[in-house]
């Protein structure tokens, strides 16, 4: 009698992601982690999910769970997730429209014209079959060559970075430095940003990831010294391994997105370049994914407000915002917008339960109140955070849009 429990039980979990999948995830927000680790996986590969299912079911029935009404109710179960499953994969198609969208609204209607002919025939649009079917094909080792565990500062291994770059690689290649996420307490440089980093390998663009030091035993601003440390090691030595140290963009998400952001808005700050202030720490363009960008109001909460004291508070700031407000603000990347940004994509999901997507919005109509460069904003209809960690359709039309949005970047910049 166990299988037909066993059924009923699997049944019921899958039900439960694809209901979570489909929702926002906010009441009660303290779940909002747990709401994403249930709809992540579920959100970006529903196809595969059916069809695990599907295979499920048969291997089941050969067990004889339809004898008993376990097997029958979690086939009540299993039924309508497939057809919601379908909703949620039409869903992420709309992310192709969502793109275009924000291209045609951030640079203007004609904004391809402007992309240099050599530059817009290696740009694609829509995500292929092949990544519905091997979505963790994430290295392109036949063209795409990684230098690891480069020293760029004191902290050991918390100051290493990989680089990506062309086997064929020509010298003056653009350069795109990636930040990644985990909340500035955890995570490192080789398990996020993987299918941007090879694509924009393959078309011609030397990759930087880096590790920094991270909370608790780091406290801010360190993380963001070290993206500037590492901007540093590049404006250094990148032409030795065929970058332009004159042409650096930055991206990252989550925390990363955060620190991307911020990195593009404090370009050249003396306070977060200790011993290095003279170095041009300035970047041409700033591609934050679902990144925190207010400190002080987070998921509609006002910190300074909260009975008890956040996780930033006790982690990464050490620092109370009612105590030290300027520091808050200026580890807020809304909070520190100017008319001399560089160009910015933002890109969002409408389901992220970790960052909202407000926070998103916010940080783009800040910047269109001030910034002198074209704001490009794209949210994902039914995405929950982390959408670019593997090559999900989603992810991949992330992806296109980002080397459309660098390669108008190159074309337009003098």
């Amino acid at each position: 009698m166990i299988a037909p429990w066993l059924y009923l039980f699997l049944a019921a979990w899958g039900a439960l992601g694809t209901v979570t999948a489909a929702s926002r995830g906010r009441r009660p927000p303290s779940l909002g982690a747990l709401y994403f680790i249930v709809a992540w996986p579920v959100a970006e590969l529903p196809l595969h999910h059916i069809a695990l299912s599907l295979l499920a079911t048969g291997l089941f029935a050969a067990f004889g769970v339809f004898e008993h009404w376990q097997g029958w109710a979690g086939l009540l179960l299993i039924v309508p997730s497939w057809l919601w499953l379908v909703v949620i994969h039409l869903r992420s198609l709309k992310s192709q429209a969502a793109i275009d969208r924000g291209l045609q609204e951030g640079l203007g209607a004609r904004f391809f014209e402007s992309i240099r002919p050599e530059l817009s025939t290696s740009l694609k649009a829509g995500a292929p079959f092949s990544s519905w079917v091997r979505p963790f094909r994430l290295h392109d080792r036949a063209r795409v060559e990684r230098l690891r565990d480069i020293a760029y500062g004191p902290a050991g291994r918390r100051n290493r970075l990989d680089v990506y770059r062309p086997r064929d690689a020509q010298r003056g290649c653009p350069v795109l430095l990636q930040v990644h996420g985990g909340a500035w307490v955890f995570g490192r440089k080789d398990n996020q940003g993987l299918p941007l980093m090879n694509e924009m390998s393959r078309q011609g663009w030397v990759c930087v990831a880096l590790n920094y030091r991270l909370s608790p035993k780091a406290t801010f601003p360190d993380h963001l010294v070290d993206c500037k440390l590492a901007i540093r090691w590049i404006r250094e030595n990148i032409a030795d391994h065929g970058g332009d140290p004159g042409f650096i963009a930055v991206t990252g998400g989550s925390a990363g997105g955060h620190l991307a952001a911020l990195v593009a808005l404090s370009a050249n700050d003396p306070e977060y370049q200790p011993g290095f202030e003279d170095v041009d720490t300035s970047v041409v363009a700033a591609v934050p994914f679902y990144g925190a960008y207010d400190f002080l109001e987070h998921n509609g909460v006002k910190v300074a407000e909260s009975s008890k004291p956040s996780f930033v508070e006790k982690l990464v700031m050490k620092s109370s915002p009612t105590d030290e407000p300027r520091d808050w603000e200026r580890a807020s990347p809304i909070r520190c917008v100017h008319a001399d940004a560089p160009p910015f994509f933002v890109l969002h999901g409408s389901h992220d339960s970790l960052v909202w997507v407000e926070g998103g919005r916010s940080l783009v109509a800040a910047l269109r109140q001030v910034s002198h460069q074209p704001v490009v904003y794209a949210e994902f209809p039914g995405a929950h955070h982390a959408f670019d960690i593997f090559q999900s359709v989603r992810c991949v039309n992330a992806v296109n849009g980002v080397a459309t949005f660098l390669a108008w970047v190159r074309s337009t910049r003098a």
